[in-house]
């Protein structure tokens, strides 16, 4: 007579042990495969390239338009990595060695000039014992396209080039470290609980969705600010993030199309995988704010510095941040409230 096998039974012989796993788990461990570690791979191959973009540059064997690729792969990597910092970049002061920003009164010039002017044989461990303001990509920003500074010239050449070999030797380095850190470790407190970060998988979710929101409001901040939405209505364009670059919107792009993908995931497993068949009209309207704030960035043609100066920018920036601000308060109250997640403190408030 046959008898059905047990539910037990069953879990036991599925190879990836499915039965067991929780949605919670599933999305946790996906994101941090797929998501996570690959943004901070990434982060590090692309300082290391910068690395040998510095070295190489100075020893002329790299011209400048190589050395300003390399600055902004390594920005843009960087940028995607704003909703994914949780360990060691959102511990200490590790996030401001990286870049300093925002930056009201032009700390990172004055500051790299007075570096230099006490320091002429400037060492690496000059760096790596100075301020976070002269060690990060704004002060290398700085040296690569200030228009005050020209590298063509051998004698500021000269001048520069130890800085700027410091400094890509010390965003290696801290990257290096970081990636280290989440493969050693970090990255098993995402996919077997408890652990002693997280005692159950819920709490790794609402910690991921909490670093996402939180990164989504500093993109406002970051596109406000320069706006003048925080200094009434007057902009302020030196004080948009790579303004010396015109990488302000590029840099925003990268970290928005992270903070998708920990929506989205890879293969429907990221965050939204965790709302039910009831909850769909939610994931739709998630879903849409991601694509509305997507299209209306992707949408402006010209730099942010050059959008200020017209109304019709203006214009164009006032829809991308109201479509931000919407993303935004949607994750931060309807999503979080669906999933059961108090946001609690939020890094920006307050600004």
């Amino acid at each position: 007579m046959f008898r059905p096998l047990p539910l037990a039974v069953i879990c036991l012989s599925l190879t990836l042990s499915a039965c067991s796993k929780d949605p919670h788990t599933q999305a946790s461990q996906a994101l941090a495969d797929k998501v996570l570690l690959p943004a901070y791979s990434a982060w590090a191959t692309a300082d290391q390239q910068l690395a040998d973009s510095a070295s190489a540059f100075c020893a002329g064997t790299q011209d400048l338009a190589q050395a300003r690729q390399a600055y902004l792969s390594a920005q843009s990597s960087w940028s995607a990595l704003h909703p994914l910092q949780l360990g060691p970049l959102a511990e200490g002061n590790l996030a401001w060695q990286v870049q300093f920003w925002p930056d009201k009164k032009n700390l990172v010039a004055r500051q790299v000039e007075n570096l230099l002017n006490s320091k002429p044989q400037l060492t690496q461990t000059d760096l790596d014992k100075g301020s976070v303001v002269v060690q990060g990509l704004t002060a290398y920003e700085y040296l690569l396209f200030d228009p005050n500074i020209d590298l063509s010239d051998a004698t500021q050449k000269t001048r520069y080039c130890p800085l700027l070999v410091a400094i890509g030797n010390h965003q290696q380095a801290l990257s290096a470290h970081v990636l280290e850190q989440w493969q050693t470790g970090l990255i098993e407190q995402f996919k077997t609980f408890p652990n002693e970060r997280y005692a159950e998988p819920q709490e790794a979710i609402a910690d991921l969705l909490r670093t996402q929101v939180s990164a989504i409001d500093g993109l406002k901040k970051k596109l406000g600010t320069p706006m003048g939405r925080l200094s009434k209505g007057i902009p302020q364009p030196f004080q948009a993030e790579g303004w010396r670059s015109n990488t302000s919107l590029a840099n925003l792009g990268a970290a928005l199309a992270s903070a998708e993908q920990l929506w989205l995931g890879t293969d429907k497993d990221g965050l939204r995988s965790l709302l039910g068949s009831h909850q769909h009209d939610l994931a739709e309207r998630v879903s849409f704010a991601y694509t509305d704030t997507r299209q209306r960035l992707a949408a402006l043609q010209q730099p942010l510095s050059v959008l200020l100066v017209s109304e019709s920018g203006r214009e164009e920036l006032n829809a991308l941040y109201d479509s931000l601000n919407r993303l935004h308060r949607l994750q931060e109250g309807d999503l979080a409230k669906a999933l059961g997640i108090q946001m609690g403190f939020n890094a920006h408030d307050g600004d």
